[in-house]
């Protein structure tokens, strides 16, 4: 019956479910799930891949996203979106989130310390975290445990965790602001994207969604629609990076409405830190481009 009653309130307000045995069967795999999470978190299971981030005009490295994966032992890995969603679920999200973020921070010190400049890297923040934690100090935090300058790290919230936060976003963002930290909008197109925090909060990128990326070659809308961001977050002197670039079509598209940056399988799906440092690090790789 609880069964019944969890999986109606995730379907939203006003509805009801009977018990079933599939609902037994999935109440059982998420609490299998989330019992391995934890494992996970105490037994450090978790790792960060780096995926680059290049200049659409040169193809310069400008930096790297940082992703989660998890990697039990002797298993395949697991992808994020079978764990992401219970992690915020239960709000494992937390210590997570603030995991990578360091991971994210000391990784970028130990290739400094070894001669070799990743320019920045970005480190995304959930809804939960922002709602559940005090993301200025942790930041504050962060930085002075690894010694990060804070002009180095981006954040990357999404368009609906700022709007869940009303009010409390603009002080949030100030705060970051004035620690430094450069904030980007995630998935930018697909949520509320309303105009009025764009003048409202202080925002550095805005992310087009790859939902827009993908048909560019294909569908005038999309290629309207990136053009339109472009032109906006220019007038804004809000830089812009596009997410999901898979054809060489699709970069020339983006390079020529100007947009600054972007990310994609058409350079590299996100790699281990080794990885990232051997392809895109050493000095004879930092020349090589798409």
């Amino acid at each position: 019956a609880d069964a019944a009653m969890y999986r109606a309130k995730a379907q939203g307000r006003n509805t009801y479910g009977f018990y079933t045995e599939d609902l037994t069967r999935h109440a059982s795999q998420q609490l299998e799930l989330e019992t391995r999470l934890r494992r996970g978190l105490a037994n450090n299971e978790f790792v960060v891949y780096y995926q680059p981030v290049m200049s659409v005009a040169d193809g310069s490295l400008l930096g790297a996203e940082a992703l989660v994966r998890w990697q039990p032992p002797g298993e395949t890995m697991v992808s994020p979106a079978a764990f992401i969603p219970m992690a915020e679920e239960t709000g494992l999200i937390v210590p997570l989130g603030e995991w990578v973020l360091r991971e994210a921070c000391r990784q970028l010190c130990a290739w400094q310390a070894a001669g070799l400049i990743l320019p920045s890297v970005a480190v995304n923040l959930s809804a939960e975290q922002v709602r559940r934690q005090d993301v200025d100090a942790l930041l504050r935090e962060v930085l002075a445990d690894t010694g990060l300058a804070a002009e180095r790290l981006e954040i990357e919230l999404t368009e609906s965790s700022l709007m869940e936060q009303g009010d409390k976003a603009a002080a949030l963002l100030d705060d970051l602001k004035h620690q430094g930290v450069r904030i980007a909008i995630d998935d930018f197109g697909t949520g509320y994207s309303s105009l009025a925090y764009l003048k409202r909060f202080s925002i550095d990128k805005l992310k087009i969604d790859r939902s827009f990326v993908k048909d560019l070659a294909d569908d005038r809308n999309d290629l309207a629609i990136a053009s339109a961001i472009v032109a906006m977050a220019r007038a804004l002197d809000i830089a812009v990076q596009a997410e999901g670039v898979e054809t060489a079509d699709q970069l020339e598209l983006l390079k020529s409405i100007g947009c600054g940056s972007w990310q994609g399988y058409l350079r590299s799906p996100p790699v281990s830190a080794a990885e990232f440092e051997a392809r895109f690090l050493n000095a004879e790789a930092s020349v090589s481009h798409v």
